[in-house]
C-alpha cells in the first residue's frame, strides 16, 4: 500500500475522520454533534505534531509526508467543516455563502503557503517551529464553539448571525494576515483545550437553548 503506516500519523487520521463526522452531523442538522467533532479535530491537531516529533528516526520521505498529510487534513477539518456548519446556521444569504467561499480559499492558501516555508525551515533549521506565521487555520476549532456557547446571551437570532459573519469573515481575513504570533507552551494549550472542552460540554447538555435560539436553521 501506498503511503506511510504508524504512530506518527494516527491522530491526524483520527481528526480526519472526526471532520467527516462532523460533516454528516451538520448536513443532518446535529448542529451539537458537529460542533463536538470540530473541538475534537482541534483537539487532536494540538497533539499530532507534538507526538509526530516524539519519532527520532523518521526518513525526510516521511517528515515531508506528514506535513502534507497534516495540511490536508486541515483543509477538511478546519475548513470544509466550519463552512458546512456556518451555513447550516444561518450563512445561507449570497452574501454569507461568498464570505465562506473566502474563508475557505484563505484557508487554503495558508497551508498551501505553510507546506512550502515549512519544508524549507525544514531543510534550513529543522526542529519545531516557535512562531505561526498568520492565524493558525485551526483556531476555527477554538472561535465557533466559543461563539457557539455564548449564542444565547444575544438578544435575537439576527444579531448572532451578524456575529457569525464577522467572526468567520476576520478570522479568514488573519489566516493570510502576515503576522507573527507565539506558539502556546503546555500549560496555554490545556487552557484552551479545558476551555474548548467546557463549551463542548454546555452546548451538548443545554442543546435546548441552542435550538429556540436557532430555530428555522435546523
Amino acid at each position: 500500500m501506498i503511503g506511510f503506516y504508524d504512530y506518527t500519523v494516527i491522530l491526524t487520521y483520527i481528526s480526519f475522520i472526526s471532520a467527516v463526522a462532523g460533516i454528516f452531523c451538520a448536513s443532518s442538522r446535529q448542529l451539537q454533534w458537529a460542533i463536538f467533532f470540530l473541538a475534537f479535530s482541534g483537539f487532536c491537531d494540538m497533539f499530532d505534531g507534538k507526538i509526530a516529533r516524539t519519532k527520532k528516526n523518521r526518513t525526510e520521505d516521511e517528515e515531508s509526508f506528514g506535513i502534507q498529510i497534516d495540511s490536508l487534513c486541515d483543509i477538511v477539518c478546519f475548513g470544509v467543516l466550519p463552512i458546512v456548519i456556518c451555513y447550516r446556521l444561518g450563512m445561507d444569504r449570497i452574501y454569507g455563502m461568498a464570505i465562506l467561499a473566502l474563508y475557505g480559499l484563505a484557508g487554503l492558501i495558508r497551508l498551501g503557503y505553510f507546506n512550502v516555508m515549512e519544508a524549507k525551515r525544514q531543510r534550513e533549521e529543522g526542529g519545531a517551529r516557535k512562531y505561526y506565521q498568520g492565524l493558525p487555520i485551526t483556531s476555527m476549532a477554538i472561535a465557533l464553539p466559543l461563539l457557539f456557547v455564548v449564542s444565547p446571551l444575544f438578544p435575537t437570532h439576527g444579531a448572532f448571525i451578524a456575529v457569525l459573519h464577522i467572526v468567520v469573515a476576520l478570522v479568514g481575513f488573519l489566516f493570510i494576515l502576515n503576522f507573527r504570533l507565539r506558539k502556546p507552551n503546555v500549560k496555554q494549550v490545556l487552557l484552551i483545550v479545558a476551555a474548548v472542552a467546557l463549551a463542548v460540554v454546555v452546548i451538548l447538555f443545554a442543546w435546548h437553548s441552542w435550538r429556540n435560539l436557532l430555530k428555522g436553521h435546523i
